[in-house]
């Protein structure tokens, strides 16, 4: 039986020994590695080896990291989409008052340019609101008696009339729109030059030209304008069109009604004309009070002789 020796008797090379001896390997190793690349590919191996260990080792931080950025993202993702969003909406909000700055603009532009061309002044205004009374048509407009606006005075726009000024106040003025029930206007046909006159429909939005003979030349279609017979309106300006005629042989009257041709409820800008450009005064206002004596007098001898 074979007896070997107890680990505490035996010994080795001294621990300085060893050291030494391990410390020129490593030095001998790193010359020749340096010199000749001679680790290179025990290098490589070992990495290889150690890859799937690094992967293994990285992989719950790999994924904590991921779950965070998950998170993150969609937090983030949030308050992106809040933002823009917000930025959305007040971009419309821009958009939609710069729309509604060009149409006022193009509406300005084309109430001058409309003025120029009928070669009529006025005062520029915009609607404010419309009138408290539910059942009158009406509207205030920001311009009144400092800016020389005065009870009675028309009120047009780019495309005909709107109505006439019925209550003039320092700052503001109410204006009555032509379909108001309380309102009329002198109109003729454009294309006959037919005269009539033009009443207010009310709620109904229209216009009614009454008291015309069942066999009046009025037809649908045809487009009526201001007479200036009532000294108020210039003659020439855009009313309405005739959008239907109703005869009925039992009434002795036609039933006409018109479409206004203004934007009597749409547009926010109106032009007030001028009443100081009144029409010509008649005849007999114009005559002296001398010549009017003289022509009376010659009058009355001119019958006295016809009558010796």
């Amino acid at each position: 039986m074979e007896h070997t020796p107890p680990p505490f008797f035996k010994r080795g090379p001294a621990p300085v020994v060893r050291l030494a001896f391990f410390t020129l390997l490593s030095i001998a190793l790193l010359v020749l590695d340096a010199r000749f690349r001679t680790a290179d590919a025990l290098r490589q191996s070992l990495a290889a080896l150690a890859q799937p260990l690094q992967e293994i080792a990285m992989l719950p931080g790999t994924l904590a990291g991921r779950i965070a950025g998950y998170f993150a993202s969609q937090v983030q993702l949030r308050e992106e989409n809040a933002t823009l969003r917000r930025q959305f909406v007040e971009a419309s909000a821009s958009l939609q008052r710069l729309e509604a700055v060009l149409a006022d603009s193009e509406q300005l532009k084309r109430i001058e340019t409309a003025a120029q061309r009928r070669r009529m002044s006025g005062i520029p205004a915009e609607i404010l609101y419309n009138a408290r009374d539910p059942y009158a048509r009406k509207v205030v407009v920001d311009r009144g008696t400092q800016h020389g606006v005065r009870a009675g005075s028309p009120v047009v726009d780019e495309v005909g009339v709107v109505g006439q000024v019925t209550r003039a106040h320092l700052g503001s003025s109410e204006v009555t729109l032509l379909i108001d029930k309380e309102q009329a206007i002198p109109v003729q046909v454009a294309r006959n030059g037919l005269r009539a006159v033009a009443f207010g429909g009310g709620l109904s939005g229209l216009l009614e030209l009454r008291y015309m003979a069942l066999n009046a030349e009025v037809e649908a279609g045809d487009r009526l304008v201001t007479s200036g017979l009532d000294g108020v309106y210039p003659p020439g300006l855009t009313v309405a069109t005739i959008a239907r005629v109703e005869r009925d042989a039992s009434s002795s009257f036609a039933r006409i009604l018109c479409q206004p041709a203004a934007g009597i409820e749409r547009g926010r800008y109106v032009l007030i004309l001028d009443t100081e450009a009144r029409a010509a005064p008649r005849p007999d206002e114009t005559a002296p009070e001398g010549d009017a004596r003289g022509s009376k007098s010659r009058r009355v001898r001119r019958k006295a002789a016809d009558g010796a």
